[in-house]
């Protein structure tokens, strides 16, 4: 019988990172190869898709055919729609259908399968082996929700990227599931692809690129729309990026908004760039970083938690630095908000951009091993009920390594509702439950809010 495997994918990153994988024959034989595009964009209709891509043409060649998973469930949102039980075979039979896949047995390849549209369909083709993709700092923090144990125990695997060289993920280890990296020089070769294109050539359509020898390239990521920072707060995040830069001596600036953030927070850091007199190019058009990294060699990248901080610095040796996760950590709500793990690696590993003399010295960040032994203990804080074999380990590292330093990336409140080390002490567990202590705690946050926003400013 014939075999045709599925790959998902979001984003033009992820479609990269299936291409190294395929290119490095981590994926076995094949009679058809479709790559499966969706678009989860809060309106996709007016945003690109994948295949629409600058650059897309440049992967395509490595599957047979492409769909699209919003049209197959139009008029349906990716993100929100998830098909009934009971109408699985339905589903099933219609899809097959669709996209003339017959008889065919299934393979799958899927980025973040414990959320919709990666979710959906493997439940769709029940029974198909399922091999999880991860192109982000996120594989290395826990599964964010608890996964049907129907479709977790069909994982094979969880390809990912070197971006911590000796980090082990945590995902998806509740269902022991082993880690495969997807080789660093596949990917860099893949996006060494994507750089060469020639912009205005057909097939080849990669944005034009200033020509701008080594400048600082600052990242934006649209905290705002997460709900973690204010839009002020964060258009002071990249004023504040501007400002490290400059005093780092860089006079040429290159600043790349997120796709879906308002043009008036570029109006914004050109009036401060003029103010202290650094030439500022702001990309209006969608490219990767990782495309940039090869163009311009920037002199010096900056960040907030992207992932890109990392390929920067693993993949490309490029000097980096880091600002704002500190008030992210304080910010980020629930506790278990899965942005919390790439913030942690980010604040642990890179320097701060206020501290000259650790980025231009580039100091070494945490120890590798102490970050696996931190992340496995913000992981069990993080999900408790997934991850409960981690409990020790948390509790070991919790009893031994709390200091002023890594207090940031736990919780008192937290720490108590699971009985973990630096928890309340017994004799103020009343505090909780005392009308009077809570409005003073509450004018007390209050305070320390507004000192914290002065700050960032």
């Amino acid at each position: 019988m014939a075999t045709t495997q599925i790959f998902m994918a979001s984003t033009l990153y992820g479609t990269a990172t299936l291409a190294a994988a395929i290119d490095a024959d981590r994926f076995g034989p094949a009679d058809r190869r479709l790559l499966l595009v969706s678009n989860n964009a809060a309106t996709p209709e007016t945003t690109p898709s994948v295949d629409e891509m600058p650059g897309f043409e440049r992967l395509r060649d490595r599957f047979d055919d492409v769909r699209s998973w919003n049209e197959a469930i139009s008029p349906f949102h990716p993100g929100g729609w998830a098909p009934r039980a009971d109408d699985l075979p339905m589903w099933e039979r219609y899809i097959r259908l669709l996209w003339d896949l017959g008889d065919d047995d299934i393979e799958l390849a899927v980025e973040s399968i414990q959320v919709n549209p990666a979710l959906a369909l493997t439940q769709i083709f029940t029974g198909a082996p399922v091999d999880v993709y991860a192109d982000g700092l996120m594989s290395y923090g826990p599964t964010r929700n608890k996964i049907d144990p129907l479709v977790g125990t069909r994982v094979r695997r969880l390809l990912h990227l070197d971006l911590v060289p000796g980090l082990t993920p945590l995902l998806l280890t509740e269902f022991d599931v082993e880690p495969e990296i997807v080789p660093t020089e596949a990917f860099v070769k893949v996006l060494g692809r994507l750089a060469d294109g020639e912009p205005g050539r057909p097939g080849t359509d990669i944005p034009a690129v200033p020509d701008i020898a080594e400048p600082a390239l600052l990242l934006g990521q649209y905290l705002s729309a997460l709900g973690i920072l204010t839009a002020e707060e964060e258009e002071e995040l990249h004023v504040r990026m501007v400002r490290g830069a400059a005093e780092l001596g860089h006079t040429r600036v290159v600043f790349k908004p997120h796709p879906t953030a308002p043009a008036r927070w570029s109006r914004m850091l050109e009036k401060e760039a003029e103010a202290i007199g650094v030439e500022l190019t702001v990309l209006d058009s969608p490219v990767l970083a990782e495309v940039l990294y090869q163009r311009m060699r920037p002199a010096l990248v900056v960040g907030c938690f992207s992932t890109a901080l990392l390929t920067a610095s693993a993949l490309y040796g490029l000097p980096v630095a880091r600002t704002g996760t500190e008030i992210l950590l304080e910010r980020l709500a629930p506790y278990q908000n899965s942005n919390r793990v790439p913030v942690t690696i980010v604040d642990a590993l890179l320097p701060d951009l206020a501290d000259k003399g650790a980025v231009t010295g580039r100091q070494p960040g945490m120890p590798v091993a102490d970050l696996g032994e931190l992340l496995v203990a913000v992981g069990f804080a993080m999900q408790p009920q997934i991850y409960p074999r981690r409990r020790t380990a948390a509790e070991r590292y919790l009893s031994t390594h709390l200091t002023p330093h890594t207090w940031r990336y736990f919780k008192r409140r937290r720490l108590t509702a699971l009985a973990l080390p630096g928890a309340l002490p017994t004799q103020l567990s009343f505090i909780p439950r005392n009308a009077a202590v809570r409005r003073v705690a509450r004018r007390a946050r209050s305070v320390q809010r507004t000192i914290k926003r002065t700050a960032l400013g």
